[in-house]
């Protein structure tokens, strides 16, 4: 496949804390696979922050979505819970904060990251995505 060809990948999983591992061992075999492995480790923190909100704080199924195009890695959780997610603080020296630096994580390190909220098939719920760049 040309590297430049954009793809998408979405992994449905279900509310159960497994799922986070999961995602990210199919994270990154699809990275290796499309010869992105440089992104792999940044990718992976970054996918479990989102992918286990959804499990931990809703009740319903989520999904895993990764994207490809023009020299840019998507990569954002959908929950059934169509409440926005916490905004992110300023990440705090390591040791005061036990949790809630997740959001803050995903700010400080990706590209571009938001959230936006979804209605499909009578379903609500919300998408929260990051943004890396190839270089």
């Amino acid at each position: 496949m040309p590297e430049n060809a954009p793809w998408e990948y979405t992994l449905y999983i279900p509310n159960d804390p497994r799922a986070v591992t999961i995602s990210r061992r199919t994270l990154r075999l699809i990275l290796t696979m499309h010869d992105l492995i440089h992104l792999v480790d940044i990718a992976e923190l970054l996918a479990a922050e989102p992918v286990s909100n959804a499990v931990r704080h809703t009740k319903g199924p989520a999904a895993l979505r990764m994207r490809w195009s023009a020299g840019a890695l998507r990569i954002g959780a959908w929950d059934a819970d169509p409440e926005p997610p916490e905004p992110p603080n300023e990440l705090e020296p390591i040791g005061e904060a036990e949790e809630g630096r997740g959001l803050a994580l995903v700010r400080a390190c990706s590209d571009l990251w938001g959230w936006q909220p979804l209605a499909r098939n009578g379903n609500r719920g919300k998408y929260v995505w990051f943004e890396l760049a190839a270089a």
